[in-house]
């Protein structure tokens, strides 16, 4: 089974995936990460460009045109979840944590509030 980098904010975005992003390429590519997810296969939470931002606008070569915004998005989700940068776990580990120490508590706006995507949250 394959082993999923995600960024710690993408927690957040899966969570509230409805099908709308960037481009259809984007959306596409969303979906399949998400599906996979469910089978709960092992992740690597990270802070950094991950398998998700493939087919984002934003991946110039795989660096982030939105580096500071999103990383300070993923060192809060991190610090809530109680977990470091590298941390291997469960998917449903993971987003449980999200669900429970962000989403659930209230912290959403604290943690990404302004984002663009805002609206569908």
């Amino acid at each position: 089974m394959a082993v999923y980098r995600i960024r710690a904010h993408h927690g957040m975005c899966l969570a509230y995936f409805r099908g709308e992003g960037y481009s259809e390429e984007f959306t596409e590519h969303m979906y399949r990460i998400k599906e996979a997810l469910e089978s709960n296969p092992e992740v690597v939470i990270i802070n950094e460009t991950d398998d998700i931002c493939g087919h984002c606008p934003n991946n110039l070569s795989g660096i982030c045109t939105s580096m500071d915004k999103v990383e300070n998005y993923d060192n809060k989700v991190l610090g809530l979840c109680g977990i470091e940068a590298g941390a291997a776990l469960e998917w449903k580990v993971f987003e449980g944590l999200v669900k429970e120490r962000v989403l659930d508590a209230g912290k959403r706006c604290e943690v990404c509030g302004g984002c663009q995507w805002e609206h569908l949250c």
